[in-house]
């Protein structure tokens, strides 16, 4: 195995109830891919603190984790013990109330990892694309969590389910995804939306890139300054690019991606 490749571990029983764990190297330059972490390097380990990656795809299922695996390459270069998440989307068991369900199994199972692997679980900022970044935002605002997140990154996340809605984003990617309709179940939405969540402990930094056709600023501006309004830490970080660049390591938008995710790391939730 080369240095960086992921290992896969399960959180469940479905197929796509896993994640991808990702090590940075330890100071010896080797990356630690199974068994126990030797005590001397787990300082290294915790270096960058721990990346949950939440990819997109507005929630369909044909999209999946590789789309997470860029990113986590770059990352953990970088340091960072990166956890690249998996779960199950419209079309393969997922939806309302599986994706949440999974979402937060998937950032639990991260306990057991942080045993075995020496994970710092004080500092973990989940980094989502797009829909990826309405499930970190939705998943920052867990009550009770076993692995609290400390911080988010969103990167042109559809922050606003009701907006999107309005707006028919990719074709009625959220009805779609929720299966229902507000009013035959507001309750749903009510928990499903991140602008129905606030306030956050957890800070938010919003990325959006300045030629994103796929996710409209909107989503980001509108969801940032309705933190604020509520008094949730939150910030809009206009970036250049599209949609993808936000995911693609060498351009200039990731670079904005790297270093929130380096102001992240250093935040604790209040």
């Amino acid at each position: 195995m080369m240095p960086f490749d992921p290992q896969r571990l399960a959180y469940g029983e479905h197929p796509d109830q896993y994640a991808e764990l990702t090590l940075p190297e330890d100071d010896d330059g080797d990356a630690v891919r199974s068994g126990n972490v030797p005590s001397g390097n787990v300082t290294s380990r915790k270096a960058g603190g721990v990346v949950v990656i939440i990819h997109g795809g507005y929630w369909r299922s044909r999209y999946t984790a590789e789309l997470g695996r860029p990113a986590a390459r770059d990352l953990a270069a970088r340091g960072y013990a990166c956890w690249n998440l998996e779960y199950r989307r419209a079309g393969n068991g997922g939806g309302w109330p599986e994706t949440f369900e999974d979402v937060s199994a998937g950032i639990d199972a991260l306990e057991p990892a942080a045993q075995k692997h020496g994970l710092d679980l004080e500092r973990v900022t989940v980094l989502g694309h797009s829909a990826g970044g309405h499930l970190a935002v939705w998943a920052a605002g867990r009550t009770e969590a076993a692995v609290p997140v400390t911080a988010v990154v969103s990167q042109a996340g559809v922050l606003n389910l009701a907006e999107a809605l309005e707006l028919n984003l990719s074709d009625g990617a959220v009805r779609n995804f929720l299966g229902s309709s507000p009013d035959a179940d507001p309750h749903r939405y009510r928990s499903a939306d991140p602008m129905q969540r606030l306030p956050l402990a957890v800070p938010v930094t919003a990325l959006h890139g300045d030629s994103d056709k796929n996710v409209p600023l909107s989503q980001s501006a509108g969801f940032v300054q309705a933190a604020v309004d509520a008094g949730s830490p939150a910030e809009l970080r206009m970036v250049p690019g599209d949609h993808f660049d936000l995911i693609t390591p060498g351009t200039q938008a990731w670079a904005a991606v790297v270093e929130a995710v380096a102001d992240a790391s250093e935040l604790r939730a209040t």
